[in-house]
Order: structure tokens, then sequence, then C-alpha cells
């Protein structure tokens, strides 16, 4: 998205030198290539929440799809029967690119991503919703998405399967949460897990009655698939049912109980390529720690990354799990695999509260990124270095919040075990950023999706695109951040408010047709789906004008008849008046 306000321009000057002047910089490198890590160029953030953490005993799971320049279309793959011997192509999905038919899957449409391979078919596949990844299908499986980056050594795998096409082929072939790990795992073991187009990565995995964190790595560039060796490392660890897990984009998994196989899920190779690699000693006693293992948090000279010493940057798992139980306050002084693996939440969780998650700054924190100069005048959290630059051969970090401004969509998925599944699964989706985004209800059940949400694309401004109706909105505010979102905040309430009340009722309506006739059941499902999105982009779209209209040319116009004028803070005029030696008028 092109943001030239001149105003953003200024604040973004005058933060550089604001940070150069407060010592924002990060302790020990310059630049990425100085960590022992990867450091992930695209910056999920999931959330995985087990059936009793919430308030109605759903199974939910999200992810911020935080690329910015990722495919943000959303398409239906329909269920399919396929005869003996019939055979699925193997596709190198880059999550990265935007497709030109983004149905690849069934049938392909872009044979040049085809790798060449083919594996048996199953007899039956199954439907699913996917946008980059493979997110929820007509059996309620949900999958959410996070790289996590891992251990330099482990990058460049030449594997069959990247991360994308793993999900997918879950979501087609999978009916619960442990299936699909154990398919994954499989796969990627079998025929090498793609290190040269991923990093590695985490997938939130879950069904109606349980919820898992899956970690998957690479096992360097050597690998072929004829030495024998697995060509992949991978562990899962099954989330409580009444705890929350949050992925920030770096491991979570923590110490392995190799005892406990109900909770715990692993590689042929996890322990013995560790020992191999001399980053495990079976003979010293420790517990095997994944995340410490296959992903190391320190900084260049061993320092452990910890919130503060990131200047924010690596935060997230400290904020999140701030919020989640804020009767634990977590210090931002712990490395970041010391943080819990997941938490019990001080309340149960509503939807309301999931939304807020992915719309955090910050606020009311030490890092809260709607203060200080880089926020500018009109309290904007958006950092448009990329939350970070270097300046003078020096490389400074601002934080980075669970809200982002180079999201694509958030993806919410909810399965509910008392429900039949084309009822029990319904997939709430935010398209653009979150903050100013409004979460729009998709029935598993569905026969087809709104058309405004399978097609657009960052290049080309499309009024025909759900997506483009979002970042109007977002567009428009910019200039005075504080003053646009109250607006926006009242839409939200207003919209998810309703759309929740809506679906209580089309649960129930639904229930009755689907005991009658299912398919009239999933024609009403499909109705209402359209409906709620088509009320919601076109609701966007008036509020994109009115915000256009309200505070146009910097003055405001939201009372009929009344012109107001946009003040700029008393601290702000008084930093201008210091930078440029601006001088009394006498």
């Amino acid at each position: 998205m092109v943001r030239n306000r001149f105003w953003v321009l200024a604040v973004l000057v005058v933060g550089w030198v604001a940070c150069v002047a407060l010592g924002q910089v990060c302790p020990t490198c310059t630049s990425d290539e100085d960590l022992p890590f990867i450091e992930p160029g695209k910056t999920c953030t999931i959330i995985a929440v087990g059936k009793n953490a919430t308030v109605d005993g759903s199974v939910i799971t999200g992810q911020s799809c935080d690329c910015g320049s990722c495919d943000f279309t959303i398409h239906l793959i329909p269920a399919a029967d396929h005869p003996e011997g019939a055979t699925r192509k193997i596709y190198l999905l880059d999550q990265y690119s935007t497709y030109p038919d983004a149905n690849w899957t069934r049938p392909p449409t872009y044979e040049k991503i085809f790798s060449g391979v083919e594996i048996p078919e199953v007899p039956h596949t199954y439907a699913y919703i996917h946008g980059v990844f493979g997110n929820l299908n007509d059996h309620q499986l949900q999958i959410n998405e996070s790289t996590i980056g891992g251990r330099r050594e482990l990058e460049n795998t030449p594997g069959l399967f990247t991360i994308a096409e793993l999900t997918m082929i879950a979501m087609e072939r999978c009916t619960t949460a442990r299936e699909a790990i154990k398919l994954m795992g499989e796969l990627a073991e079998k025929y090498g897990y793609n290190g040269r187009i991923d990093e590695a990565e985490c997938l939130a995995v879950a069904d109606p009655n349980e919820v898992w964190i899956f970690e998957i790595y690479g096992v360097g560039p050597l690998w072929t698939p004829e030495s024998g060796e697995p060509g992949a490392i991978w562990a899962a660890r099954r989330v409580p049912d009444d705890e929350v897990a949050v992925v920030p984009n770096h491991s979570i998994i923590g110490v392995i109980n190799f005892e406990d196989k109900e909770n715990f899920m692993y590689s042929s190779n996890v322990v013995d390529f560790a020992v191999k690699k001399g980053w495990y000693d079976p003979t010293s006693g420790k517990p095997f720690n994944f995340s410490d293992i296959y992903d190391p948090r320190y900084w260049k000279d061993g320092t452990p990354i910890t919130p503060r010493n990131s200047y924010g940057y690596y935060a997230r798992i400290w904020r999140a799990l701030n919020l989640l139980a804020p009767s634990k306050n977590f210090s931002p002084d712990l490395y970041l695999h010391d943080y819990p693996f997941s938490v019990k939440p001080d309340k149960k969780l509503t939807l309301q509260d999931i939304f807020a998650f992915y719309r955090d700054h910050y606020e009311g924190t030490f890092l809260d990124m709607t203060k200080g100069v880089a926020a500018g005048p009109f309290e904007n959290p958006n950092r448009y270095p990329r939350l970070r630059f270097t300046l003078d051969g020096k490389t400074y970090y601002f934080a980075r919040p669970i809200e982002s401004y180079h999201c694509d969509y958030v993806s919410l998925c909810v399965s509910r075990s008392w429900l039949p599944d084309p009822i029990g699964g319904v997939f709430w989706l935010g398209l653009g950023e979150s903050d100013t985004t409004c979460f729009m209800p998709i029935y598993i059940g569905v026969n087809e999706l709104p058309k405004s949400i399978t097609i657009g694309n960052h290049w080309e401004f499309d009024r025909e695109s759900a997506r483009w109706a979002f970042d109007y909105v977002t567009y428009h505010t910019l200039p005075f951040y504080s003053l646009t979102m109250k607006y926006v905040k009242e839409a939200q309430d207003y919209w998810e408010t309703l759309l929740i009340q809506e679906t209580q009722l089309v649960d129930q309506i639904a229930l009755q047709l689907y005991k009658a006739d299912p398919a009239k059941a999933k024609a009403y499902l499909t109705d209402y789906s359209k409906s709620a999105v088509d009320r919601v982009v076109k609701a966007w779209w008036e509020l994109g004008d009115n915000l256009l209209v309200y505070f146009n040319h910097g003055y405001i116009y939201s009372t009929p008849g009344k012109r107001g004028s946009v003040s700029w803070p008393e601290w702000w005029l008084r930093l201008i008046i210091e930078k440029d030696q601006m001088q009394p008028v006498p």
C-alpha cells in the first residue's frame, strides 16, 4: 500500500533521529547475518486456544498473515472422489508469492510450480478453505501458521514438500489434528521438507476436541532422498484443553517429554540429529529442549535475547502471555525460551477477546507504540521502516507488535464439537490490517465463497475485491490516526457484535435444516456467509468515503454545516520549534 502523506515522512525522519538519541539499537549485531538463527522475513502470530479456555467450549486457532506481499485471496476447494490408481501432483508452493489463479491445488493451472513428482491419491479428498495455507476443512480440522526461522545450518534443504503444500494435503486427507501431524511429519521425513523455499515453520493444528503446536525444520543442503535419512526434523506438543499458546515467530515447544506419548509427537531423528551436530549431549543429564536446540535465540555475543534487550523487537511472547494471564505478570527480562509453552487465561476467551488480541500495539506498557516521536502527533502505531533500520552502520529496532501494518489477512478458525461439521466449523476472516478490519464469518458448509474475497492483488486497485475496501479505510486512517480510529472502532463494535449474534441464530436455523435435509442447510449457510461478507464490505467502502470527507485537507467535516480544525498537540509543536529552530514572531 502506498502511504505517501508528507507528515508520515516527517515523523519517520524525526523518529530515526530520536531512536539514535535514545539508543534503541541492537547491542551486538549490525545485520541478520550476525545472528546464529534465521530471522523470519515474514512475521505472523499464532494463537491456539483449547476448548476449556473458551467461553462456549469451541477450539480456536488464529494467524495474522503478516507478509505484505502474499496472496490475500481466499478459496474453497471442493471435496472430490478419485479413481483407483489416481495420483496427486506435488507443487512447490511458495507462501510469499501471488499466483495468477489461486485455485492451484485442484485442478492446477500454474504448472510452473509443479515439482515433477506425483504421489498416490486417496479415494476421497475433503473440502477445505485456504488462503496462503490450508486453513479449515469439512471435518473441522484447522491449521494456522507462523514462520520461526531456526538454525542457519538447517535451511536450504532440497526437499519436495513446502509448508503450504503440507497444509493443503493435510486438509485434503485428514479429519483430526493427530492424523494431520502424523501425515505431514511422515511426508516431510520421506520426501524432504523444502528449506530452499521455506524457513523453519510452526503450525497450530486443531480439531473440535484438541489443539497442537507442530514445528518443522529442514536438515541442511546436503540431504538427498537417496540418503535414506529423514528429510525433516519435527516435533509437536498438545496444548492443554484449558490453556492458550501463542507463537510469535520463534519456537515454543520447549522440553520434550519422551515418555508422554499422549501429548508429544516427534520425528524419528529428533535426538540423533542434534547429537550428531553436537547440539545436545545425552550424557549431560539435561532435558532435551527442542526450542533451544533447534532455534537458539542469542545475540552473537551469547547474550540471551529478551523482550527488553531487543527493545521490543522480540516482545510479542511477553505481551501475549500477559494479555491472556495478567495476574502472572511475566517479566520482559526473561529469555525467549523461558516463557511457558502455554498459559491458563485469567478468564475464558470470547471471539471478541481474540479480535482484540490481534489489534494490540503494547498499549499501556513501556513499549506502547501509540506514544513517542515515531508515533507522530496523532498516535499512529505503525512503523514504516519495517520495524528496524540501519543508520551510520548501526541497526535500530522498533517494537514489533501483534498487530502489523503489513498484514494481508487474519484467519480465525473455530471448531465446535457439539454441532455437525458443516455448521460447527467457521472461518472468521479479517482482511488487511487487523486494527482497521472487520472479522466476517464464513461457514465451512458453504457451497461457494463470496466472490469478492477470491479476487484481487496488491498491485491493482479493484473495487470488486473485498480486500481493497479494508485497505481503503486503512489509508484514510493514517494522517490523523487517533482521530479517525474512533469511527473505525465504532464500526467494528457494531458489525462484529451483530455478526456474532447473527451466527448464534444461524447455528440454530441451520441445525434444524440439517436434520431434515443437509443440502438445504448448506445452501442456507452459503447465502448467509455471502450476505455477511457483502454487507461488511459495503459498509467499509462507505466508511472509507466518510473518512475521506470527515478529514479532508486537514479539516474536520464530520458535523453537517460545521467545519472544525485538526490541531497538533503541544509536545509536537515544541518538537517542531526545537528541530526546525523556529523563532517566535515579535
